[in-house]
């Protein structure tokens, strides 16, 4: 059988720069083999996946370059690549699992369940402890007659070890006991991701399986799901996490994510996709600046570091750097920049807010420049005023934050409701709340409509520029925050009326 990858991230948010690193990986394995590489879409959360963040993960994975045989836009023999269109295909697979006694109903309630969390507070790790799977068939008719919501849960052995062959780590012993009773059908019809991710990747015919190495611990599972259907697993290679400097996991909290913000920044998709290659893996010539095409040519698993790759901004732009002054010509310069800046994509928004604002053309650069550049440097006298002092202003541009971290679709009416419930929160007229964060976004105290410009920004560069700015007033310590949020929580979301 031919190599067979796939990259199959949710479309929850914006579109992660994690999803391009082991896009790359399965990219580049697949190719090196003369396989094929998938995207599928894992959609099954229905409240937190939208139509917006899929078309943003495709947008963004097309401006890298990379490309795939198969996926939700380009078809192919093995769809359909949406899981959300896949629910009968799931469901029939549960019912074989519970057909073949490897499954079992279970009726718990989320307070019963609570209680069990409860009762082991402080204990060693128990979990679930599979009540339900003990209840006769006259006992699950009755429930489900009654039409007592139910989810459906896998059988796992209780005692032994599992091993897991993993291509970078070799095998690896996790024992059973540290398993729990997986929750495969969710009590809506829906699968997890478990059961579809297994199901998927057998059907379209995956061979090999290169995920982040926080999927170690879920190995089992997959593995006796592959079991239970007498099927042949595909070999599992468990890739290092990106970190931050600081060694924790990537997070959009400590740095942009986003695959747009650093297209937003002015990073060729070249540099960046090199970038990500080296954050792994080296050229055997150990050269730094290598094309994807060169990188399939050289590609062996064993030159993979299992050390953690520090994703560092400051070493992706200075590679930025040496890409555009050693790989492109004037011409080509001039090309890359035109595409960035001053096509009718970026202008357009921006045209309504300047047209009546500019006399001649040359006035726009000062207007709204701001708009299409990095990070504006901030003077931190500038964030507090008389109205709302500096200690408040670190307390409400951390709270912004919390509200747009948790914003599902992040339109203009999303945005502006989440600043009047702040305004409301913190008993801040609306004017007055948003002064410091028109400073953020632009770096002076003048500029464009507010929430306008966090369109045109997206919203990990609207954020990143409140963090930085939240960070030259000083960011908060754990104690603080944990404050804060419990008075956030505490306070009221409906805005006052805005004079």
């Amino acid at each position: 059988m031919s190599v067979r990858t796939r990259i199959a991230p949710s479309p929850t948010g914006d579109p992660h720069v994690g999803t391009a690193y082991m896009a790359l990986f399965n990219y580049c394995f697949a190719k090196k083999h003369g396989g094929d590489f998938l995207l599928r879409i894992e959609d099954t959360d229905q409240v937190r996946s939208t139509a917006s963040a899929e078309a943003a993960i495709l947008k963004a994975l097309r401006w890298t370059g990379l490309t795939w045989d198969e996926g939700p836009d380009v078809g192919g023999p093995h769809g359909p690549y949406r899981q959300s269109e896949r629910s009968a295909i799931y469901r029939e697979h549960a019912d074989q699992l519970l057909e073949s006694g490897h499954a079992f109903r279970c009726f718990c309630t989320n307070e019963t369940l609570d209680a069990l969390r409860l009762s082991q507070k402080g204990q060693s790790y128990l979990g679930y402890d599979g009540r339900c799977m003990h209840l006769s068939p006259v006992e699950v008719r009755k429930q489900m007659d009654a039409g007592v919501p139910h989810v459906v849960r896998m059988k796992v052995p209780r005692e032994g070890t599992c091993t897991v062959q993993d291509m970078l780590r070799g095998p690896i012993a996790l024992d059973w006991t540290q398993v729990d009773f997986q929750v495969l059908l969710k009590s809506d019809g829906l699968p997890t991701y478990h059961l579809a991710n297994v199901v998927d990747d057998h059907l379209m015919e995956i061979t090999h399986v290169m995920r982040g190495e926080e999927w170690l611990t879920s190995a089992p599972k997959h593995l006796l799901l592959y079991q239970y259907f007498g099927w042949q697993p595909p070999q599992l290679c468990h890739m290092p996490l990106l970190r931050n400097p600081d060694k924790s996991k990537l997070s959009k909290r400590k740095n942009p994510t986003s695959i747009l913000f650093y297209q937003r920044m002015g990073v060729l998709p070249e540099a960046l996709l090199n970038y990500l290659g080296q954050m792994a893996w080296t050229m055997p010539d150990g050269r730094e600046r290598f094309r994807v095409e060169e990188m399939v040519e050289a590609f062996d698993l064993s030159r993979i570091s299992l050390g953690g790759p520090v994703f560092d901004i400051t070493k992706l732009y200075w590679l930025n750097g040496t890409w555009i002054r050693e790989e492109l010509t004037d011409a080509q310069f001039a090309d890359r920049v035109s595409e960035w800046a001053l096509n009718r994509d970026h202008l357009m928004p921006i045209i309504p807010l300047v047209k009546g604002r500019v006399q001649v053309f040359t006035e726009l650069a000062p207007l709204a420049g701001y708009v299409l550049a990095g990070i504006p440097d901030i003077d931190a006298s500038l964030l507090p005023s008389k109205k709302v002092e500096a200690a408040v202003v670190r307390k409400v541009f951390w709270a912004a934050l919390q509200r747009i971290d948790k914003m599902r679709d992040y339109t203009k009416e999303e945005v502006e409701a989440a600043f009047r419930d702040l305004s409301a929160a913190f008993d801040i007229k609306l004017r007055d709340l948003l002064r410091p964060f028109y400073v953020a976004s632009s770096g002076r105290e003048a500029a464009l409509p507010l929430f306008d410009v966090a369109m045109i920004l997206g919203k990990d560069i609207f954020r990143t520029r409140i963090r930085f700015a939240l960070e030259k007033l000083g960011a908060p310590t754990e104690a603080e925050q944990k404050e804060w949020k419990a008075w956030l929580d505490a306070r009221p979301t409906a805005a006052p009326t805005v004079e």
